[in-house]
């Protein structure tokens, strides 16, 4: 078994990981109950799974421009998924979309007396 074959394994673990991250993340968010459970399916495995899909494109391809490309798309996405999340997250909040039930702290209603 050549280095190629072991490269080309690697590759596809990496692959065949990010694609089911990337359903998990898809069923998440048909199968969640409220928003900010769909919007944590939405940002975490799917982050995840497009990393490993990234990871497993650099090995296979192996030149270095693309791989270039390829670290460029994944810090974008580890830079803007978490914020879009905050965003989505403060705005349903906001809009009295968010069942405050279900939360353990809510940190933003105390924000919200100091401030009234």
């Amino acid at each position: 078994m050549g280095v190629t074959a072991v490269m080309d394994a690697v590759a596809g673990f990496c692959l065949l990981g990010g694609a089911l991250l990337s359903l998990a993340a898809g069923v998440g968010l048909l199968r969640f109950p409220d928003l900010l459970s769909r919007m944590h399916a939405a940002t975490k495995p799917q982050v995840l799974g497009l990393l490993l899909i990234l990871t497993g494109t650099a090995i296979r391809i192996g030149t270095v421009v693309d791989i270039t490309t390829l670290v460029l798309v994944g810090v974008f996405q580890l830079i803007t998924a978490p914020v879009a999340a905050h965003m989505v997250g403060r705005a349903a909040y906001r809009a009295g979309l968010v069942r405050r039930e279900l939360l353990l702290t809510d940190e933003l209603a105390a924000a919200r007396r100091s401030s009234s």
